[in-house]
């Protein structure tokens, strides 16, 4: 398996994903939609995961395809972001039709961004209008590190932010992660430059340093992000369960049923491990939606679904460590950038 051209979930066929920022909040809006409804499911592993019309992606729940997802900064305040997707998409005449009813499909999920540096003394939530923003630049091409859901998103050590990869399999599939990552845990070993994922770098994607020499590593677990968080609550607690989270979506043009998007999602979360320590903790959302194109038949559906789910999980762990990579600085920041290092 080799990257795609794009070295973006977009190399998927069909896929389009817009970014929308606001540089002074420090937060923002991705938005992944398709030229056609898609098939979507989702695995959350995280402790403390915030959602929007995820019930709707199990597989015994009765929708079957959907028009979008979004993931957004903001918290519980950027659960509106969806809105501004469903909106746009109903001018557009998209939607689950009922009689001369037209409802777009369109789940999502959030990162806690709130004690990041930026202004967040807004009047009116200003997530519906980044949502929109980010479904209208919806493209082949999009930003990657300090961009769209990613712009306010920190590691434990380090910025975090948006991150993206592919593989093109070789029986002609194409399997794509992107990611907002924002997690508790850490993405680089202690001192900063080695990557947790570096054995899966292609390409030198995220800096060509390899895997860091050190041994016993994981054992003492830091974080800036929860000091700096503290100073920006003025004394108040910061509890670990609101101010994290990792959100991705791993897609593949392979004709999966919502059950194997599931499956797929769940495997995915393997990257998730391989690429932060650590992972799925009681302070974290982490979540995965897995998604299908449904453009190409399976020949023999459990040895593919199974290549597919691997592929997927490498992808989501390229995707964090590219996130940080290509994180940059800006005004007010509470982090450095992994470039800063």
């Amino acid at each position: 398996m080799i990257p795609g051209p794009l070295n973006l979930i977009t190399d998927v066929p069909g896929l389009k994903v817009g970014n929308a920022q606001d540089d002074v909040l420090k937060s923002g809006v991705t938005v992944m939609t398709a030229d056609k409804p898609f098939t979507a499911s989702v695995s959350v592993m995280g402790g403390a995961p915030g959602t929007r019309e995820t019930d709707l992606l199990a597989p015994d729940k009765s929708v079957a395809k959907i028009d979008a997802l979004t993931l957004s900064g903001g918290s519980a305040f950027g659960l509106d972001a969806c809105s501004g997707v469903v909106a746009a998409l109903r001018e557009a005449g998209r939607g689950f039709r009922v009689a001369n009813a037209v409802i777009p499909i369109v789940p999502g999920a959030i990162i806690f961004d709130l004690l990041n540096g930026g202004q967040k003394g807004w009047r009116d939530n200003p997530y519906p209008a980044l949502g929109r923003a980010a479904f209208e630049a919806a493209g082949n091409s999009f930003d990657l590190g300090t961009a769209g859901a990613g712009t306010g998103a920190l590691t434990a050590m380090l910025k975090g932010g948006l991150g993206s990869a592919s593989f093109m399999l070789d029986n002609g599939i194409t399997v794509g992660a992107l990611v907002a990552a924002n997690p508790m845990g850490s993405i680089t070993t202690p001192g900063d430059r080695h990557f947790w994922a570096a054995n899966f770098e292609v390409d030198g994607e995220f800096g060509s340093l390899g895997p860091d020499p050190d041994t016993g590593l994981g054992r003492q677990l830091e974080s800036r992000k929860m000091q700096h968080m503290a100073k920006q609550a003025q004394g108040q607690a910061v509890p670990d369960d609101r101010a994290n989270t990792t959100i991705a979506i791993v897609a593949t043009d392979a004709d999966l049923s919502k059950s194997q998007c599931l499956r797929l999602a769940t495997a995915a979360h393997d990257g998730i491990g391989r690429a932060i320590v650590p992972a799925h903790s009681p302070g974290d959302g982490d979540l995965v939606f897995g998604v299908s194109t449904n453009a190409k038949p399976l020949t023999h559906p459990e040895r593919e679904l199974s290549l597919i789910s691997h592929a997927g999980a490498l992808c989501l762990s390229r995707a964090i460590a590219r996130a940080v990579y290509l994180a940059r600085p800006a005004d007010n920041d509470l982090l450095p950038c992994w470039s800063d290092t």
